[in-house]
């Protein structure tokens, strides 16, 4: 890396802002571009009026995250004036896709960093600082050569990691894969973020050591198909079973989850090590995406209702606890109120834990822009997402009321969004013992949310939780203790 001295770079504040929308890639993204400034010297900062250095870090899988990132480059046009040395960056998905078009847009930006550059990001926010001009760092398009080449384009970033950006200090994710081969019409995946790659087993297992060591309990296993993963070392060929067995002997880590997975790519060995393996949750992202077989078709998705249903068969009789969790795109080009009707079929037969349900929106440099027009009008969108959401609540809180009365273990993450706006909403003075009890939050083996009151120190920590009442979304409980009561040789649960 050069280093700023050589460059003779201006003086600034080190102060760095950095936004990020779209996926759990993403949030990795911008933990790893972090962790790589921090050793410039570089702080964060939550005003991005207050930093020498701004970063967004985008989305395009969505035309509404695109146009969050636009608004807030037009809030920073003038921005300048008053910061001179200034740099700001747009990196990540919209990068790639966009590249010139962001500076045309925006010819306030300083640099434009696609998703397989970002190792290049503190040279090029030096070099923009001590020259003042537009630099574009981003991999090749998928037509641009052999499949090798443009996989070297779009190299995976894991340096140092930033424990300040994680989802919490005892959760980390951890990239295992990048890339997508599935061309579904509808996504810009493949060409924001290249080919298929899965990264080296012992890498991985590798840096799941490092953190553990950090103090991480938890790990969240990244890839856009994660139960694609295949990756040949010394003569072997491992699959994501097999990395499960090797992450779980991992001493100090508590437990492993992985998203998001691909319907045709889910195998019994996979089902099976999630059964065998303590650690693993049992809880599985794999969207559908339509209950109808003639938009799957469209969407390209490669399997049918049916094939979809046998999967769920095989998951439910091998792990008969696992809560599943699915996508739903409403409106998608060809989808007549007989498709939606479908849809809303399968969610009633497969009853998932919860659904993210997506309006659809033409996007850009995919097959379904090119050969589809966008025929269904929004507000048909829209009340077909608001029935399908009800219909989904409905589901989760009916399933979340069989955990009434029962015992659940949870990792402890800590205070719960309400808890949290609580603590905002208090003075210094009107603060609450830092050592009493608060509102926490945790998540079970299958990924339900629980909250209870409880002392902060439990952070991090396996607590069993008996659950008296729920909501669509959420379990609430009390921890339970263990107390012996004289006479009897067991111990007995006390609900607090």
């Amino acid at each position: 890396m050069t280093t700023e001295s050589a460059i003779n770079t201006p003086e600034h504040n080190h102060k760095l802002y950095i936004e990020t929308v779209g996926c759990q890639m993403n949030v990795l993204d911008s933990e790893l571009v972090v962790g790589a400034l921090r050793q410039d010297g570089y702080e964060l900062t939550n005003d991005m009026f207050d930093a020498d250095t701004v970063l967004f870090n985008t989305c395009s899988v969505r035309e509404h995250a695109e146009h969050k990132i636009y608004s807030q480059l037009g809030r920073m046009k003038f921005s300048k004036r008053k910061r001179p040395n200034q740099v700001i960056g747009v990196i990540g998905c919209m990068a790639q896709k966009d590249q010139k078009l962001i500076f045309r847009r925006a010819p306030h930006v300083d640099m434009v960093v696609g998703t397989g550059q970002l190792a290049e990001i503190p040279r090029m926010v030096q070099e923009a600082r001590a020259n003042r001009e537009r630099a574009m760092a981003v991999s090749l398009g998928r037509k641009a050569g052999s499949r090798d080449t443009v996989s070297r384009s779009f190299e995976s970033y894991d340096p140092l990691r930033e424990p300040e950006m994680r989802p919490s200090p005892f959760q980390a994710y951890v990239r295992i894969m990048i890339g997508c081969d599935k061309f579904c019409t509808y996504c810009v995946v493949p060409s924001t973020r290249g080919p298929e790659q899965s990264r080296a087993p012992s890498h991985i297992l590798s840096e799941t050591k490092v953190l553990a060591d950090q103090g991480v309990k938890e790990i969240i296993l990244l890839g856009q198909t994660v139960n694609s993963y295949k990756h040949t070392e010394e003569d072997k060929l491992h699959r994501l079973s097999d990395l499960l067995y090797m992450l779980h002997d991992v001493e100090g880590i508590e437990r492993i989850k992985f998203v998001t997975s691909y319907p045709k790519d889910m195998g019994n060995d996979l089902l099976e090590a999630m059964r065998d393996l303590r650690k693993v949750a049992h809880y599985i992202h794999v969207p559908i995406q339509s209950g109808c077989d003639d938009v799957l078709k469209k969407m390209k998705r490669g399997y049918t209702v049916e094939q979809y249903r046998e999967m769920m068969g095989r998951i439910r009789e091998i792990l008969p606890d696992c809560a599943v969790s699915s996508d739903f795109i409403v409106g998608h080009p060809g989808e007549t109120e007989e498709s939606f009707e479908k849809s809303m079929d399968v969610i009633r037969e497969f009853r998932f834990k919860n659904s993210f349900i997506f309006k659809y929106s033409p996007r850009p440099g995919t097959k379904a822009y090119d050969l589809y027009e966008d025929e269904i009008p929004d507000k048909i969108k829209k009340r077909r997402n608001n029935e399908m959401l009800a219909l989904q609540n409905e589901i989760s809180e009916e399933d979340n009321t069989n955990f009434i009365g029962k015992e659940v273990e949870v990792l402890v993450e800590g205070p719960s969004k309400n808890e949290e706006k609580k603590s905002d909403n208090q003075s210094t003075a009107e603060s609450a013992d830092p050592n009493g009890p608060i509102q926490l939050m945790g998540r079970t083996r299958c990924d339900r949310i629980v909250v209870f009151d409880g002392n902060p120190r439990l952070t991090g920590s396996l607590t069993n939780i008996g659950v008296y009442d729920c909501t669509p979304t959420t379990l609430m409980g009390t921890i339970v203790t263990r107390a012996y009561q004289h006479g009897t040789d067991g111990m007995l649960p006390i609900l607090q």
